[in-house]
């Protein structure tokens, strides 16, 4: 017994939106609909999946729920459909993949619990910018 492959139907405006544009979009998003704690991500050179990385903080399984749907509802506006979605079941982190752009909308206890600003953050700082001496200026024993 054979099954019916799956389709995924997407679809990119010609010309498609900038990535600053896609960006300014997710962010205001987020904004409409009081995100808590926003961070925004470079991961240039990092990843090749996206450029940019948005995280940001929900009061509640509802909250973050609504602030992902309403971050798929601009995007739309503006003629992106989004590559993908992920976790708004349970609601906890639901991912929203708009293609250069990634939104992570999180509860809290599950942003901290992660920590992907920590995550994507490493190596970014040049030691010794954590407070602590680098290893070529710690003492000599």
């Amino acid at each position: 017994m054979s099954t019916e492959a799956q389709v995924i139907k997407t679809h990119i405006p010609n010309p498609p939106p900038s990535v600053s544009q896609l960006l300014a979009t997710a962010q205001s998003a987020l904004e409409e609909l009081k995100a808590k704690d926003v961070v925004q991500i470079d991961v240039r050179g990092k990843s090749s999946v996206a450029d940019f990385m948005l995280i940001a903080s929900g009061t509640s399984s509802r909250h973050v729920k609504s602030i992902a749907e309403e971050v798929v509802r601009f995007a739309k506006n503006l003629g992106v459909m989004p590559l993908g979605m992920e976790g708004e079941r349970e609601a906890e982190w639901v991912l929203v993949d708009l293609g250069d752009v990634i939104v992570h909308v999180m509860l809290p206890r599950v942003r901290e619990l992660y920590a992907l600003e920590r995550l994507w953050s490493v190596g970014d700082s040049r030691p010794g910018n954590d407070g602590l001496p680098a290893e070529d200026d710690a003492p000599q024993a």
